[in-house]
C-alpha cells in the first residue's frame, strides 16, 4: 500500500462538479478582481470567524505584513518596536514582523502543546515590547484567555496567526477573533485550503479594517485615488469562489480529521513514539498531527520503506536558518530538540480506513 503525505486531487475531487461549476461562474460573470465572489466569502468567513470583518489577500504572509503596515499607520506601532512570537514557528510569521521594520522577539513554546503561553512570554516583555504573536501551531490554539490577561495587563497588542487553525474554538469562540486582528492562509493543503495562494485579514476593529482593505489594494480605497503607499495583495475571485465552495464543507472535514485523530492517538502504541497533546478538544482542528521521536530520522526512513510518506514541519529552526544570522546567537533548547525530533504524520479527511490503518501498523512495528 501507498500512503502519500496529503492528497490533494483526492481532497478537491469531492467537490469537483461544485468546484468547476464555480469557477464558470466566475469566467461568465465577466469580473475578476474585487467582485461579487470575493464579497461574499469575506462576509461568510467573517460570520465563521465571529466577526465583523475579513479582509481577503493574497496569500498568508501578506496577512500578516498588512496587519502591521495599518498598525504603524494608525500610530499603534513603529519601527523598532518589538513583537513577541514563537521561535519554533514557520518562517513566514518572522518575515511578515522583519519587512515592517519591527523586531521578532523569540519565544519558547510549551513542548507538549507546540504553543506560546504567558508564562514564556511574560519574561520576554521589555518596554519596547508592542505586540504578542500568537500561533495556533498545527491546528491547536494558544492559550488565548491567559495571552489576553497578559497583553492587557502591559497594554500589548494580540494579532492571531491563524494560519492553521480554521475552525479551532476556545468556549465556543473562533480562532481569529479572540486577538485585536488575526491572519489567514488559504494555501491549498491548509484545512480550508483554495487551489492557489490565497490569505485573509479578520478584525472587529473598523479602522483597522478599512486600512488594510486600502492597502491590499495599492493603498486606494477609490480608483485612482491613493491615500497610502499600499500593495497589491488582493484575494483572487476565483478563489473566492473556490474558498466559498469549500467552506461549506469545512465543519463536516474537521469533523473526520478527528476521527482519524482519535485513532490515532488511541491505536498508535509505540513507546519510542510520543504522541500530540490536545489541551482542548474544539481547540484542535489538526491541520497537522506531530509525534515526537528521539529516532526521528530512522522512523521517516523506515516509513518511507513502506511507501508512507511524512514530513517535517520544521527541519530548521528560523534563529537557525541562514536567512537570519544575526539570530544565531540565541539559545533556545526546546524549540531546537523539537526541530529534531518532530515528525508530521498523513492526516487528511479523505483518508481511507485502511490506509489509517497501515500507517497505526507500521508506526508500531517501527524498531530503530
Amino acid at each position: 500500500m501507498k500512503v502519500e503525505f496529503l492528497n490533494l486531487k483526492k481532497v478537491n475531487q469531492r467537490y469537483e462538479d461544485e468546484l468547476i461549476r464555480a469557477c464558470s461562474d466566475v469566467v461568465k460573470s465577466g469580473y475578476f478582481i474585487d467582485g461579487e465572489q470575493v464579497h461574499a466569502f469575506e462576509q461568510e468567513f467573517a460570520q465563521f470567524c465571529g466577526v465583523r470583518y475579513c479582509i481577503g489577500t493574497g496569500n498568508g504572509l501578506d496577512a500578516l505584513s498588512l496587519v502591521f503596515r495599518a498598525w504603524k499607520e494608525m500610530g499603534k506601532l513603529r519601527e523598532g518596536d518589538e513583537v513577541i512570537v514563537p521561535a519554533n514557528t514557520f518562517i513566514a510569521t518572522v518575515l511578515a514582523i522583519n519587512a515592517n521594520g519591527l523586531v521578532p522577539v523569540m519565544v519558547e513554546p510549551d513542548a507538549a502543546t507546540f504553543n506560546i503561553t504567558a508564562q514564556t512570554v511574560v519574561q520576554a516583555i521589555t518596554t519596547r515590547t508592542r505586540v504578542i504573536l500568537p500561533v495556533h501551531l498545527y491546528g491547536q490554539m494558544a492559550p488565548m484567555q491567559e495571552l489576553i490577561e497578559l497583553a492587557n495587563a502591559h497594554n500589548l497588542l494580540i494579532l492571531e496567526d491563524s494560519a492553521q487553525a480554521h475552525g479551532a474554538e476556545i468556549d465556543a469562540q473562533p480562532a481569529g477573533s479572540w486577538g485585536h486582528a488575526a491572519a489567514f492562509s488559504f494555501y491549498p493543503g491548509k484545512n480550508l485550503g483554495a487551489l492557489g495562494d490565497a490569505g485573509g485579514v479578520t478584525t472587529n476593529d473598523d479602522e483597522l479594517a478599512a486600512l488594510v482593505s486600502a492597502m491590499r489594494n495599492y493603498g486606494s480605497s477609490e480608483k485612482y485615488h491613493h491615500q497610502y503607499a499600499g500593495v497589491n495583495s488582493r484575494l483572487d475571485e476565483i478563489q473566492a469562489a473556490m474558498l466559498r465552495v469549500k467552506l461549506r464543507y469545512l465543519k463536516e472535514e474537521t469533523t473526520q480529521r478527528r476521527v482519524i485523530i482519535e485513532r490515532y492517538l488511541h491505536t498508535i502504541n509505540n513507546p519510542l513514539i510520543k504522541l500530540p497533546t490536545a489541551v482542548i478538544e474544539e481547540a484542535h482542528v489538526w491541520h497537522l498531527f506531530v509525534i515526537q521521536t528521539e529516532h526521528r530520522d530512522a522512523l521517516q526512513s523506515w516509513l518511507a520503506n513502506h511507501n508512507i510518506k511524512t514530513l517535517i514541519h520544521y527541519p530548521i529552526a528560523i534563529h537557525k536558518q541562514p536567512a537570519f544570522q544575526h539570530l544565531k546567537h540565541l539559545q533556545l533548547p526546546v524549540t531546537e530538540q523539537l526541530h529534531k525530533k518532530i515528525l508530521s504524520l498523513p492526516l487528511s479527511a479523505a483518508m481511507t480506513s485502511e490506509e489509517v490503518d497501515y500507517v497505526i501498523s507500521c508506526l508500531n512495528s517501527f524498531q530503530p
